[in-house]
């Protein structure tokens, strides 16, 4: 891990090829809020290529419109979640439609990491 970024609605590990971001409970993962990733993959990623992992172990909120905005950075090229709820899964499957880059939905962080070094390999 390079860095760990804290903020009041979770932390973002940021990693060589990705980011692995835990919110916290109860949060709504808003435009604003996700004004953040952009900032992140302007100051640590510029021109390179990199995926977004969240890593659902918490109880929180997306509001679908984020991934417009998400969709437009440039250098992101995945989005995957991780998590063994059902419902965040089935979310997922729901935010997924709403994203137009290559997006998974993963039972554990190895699974999700392996997934991103692949894409990045292929990139």
């Amino acid at each position: 891990m390079r860095s760990l970024l804290k903020y009041k609605f979770g932390h973002v590990q940021i990693h060589d090829n990705f980011v692995i971001v835990i919110v916290n409970e109860g949060e709504v993962v808003d435009k604003l809020k996700n004004t953040v990733l952009v900032d992140i993959a302007q100051s640590y990623f510029k021109d390179r290529p990199f995926v977004y992992i969240t890593h659902r172990i918490n109880s929180y909120a997306v509001d679908p419109s984020v991934y417009e905005a998400t969709s437009r950075i440039k250098n992101l090229i995945g989005f995957c979640v991780v998590s063994s709820n059902f419902l965040a899964k089935n979310n997922a499957q729901v935010e997924k439609l709403f994203f137009n880059k290559p997006f998974e939905v993963f039972e554990n962080l190895p699974e999700a990491i392996n997934w991103s070094n692949a894409l990045i390999e292929k990139h």
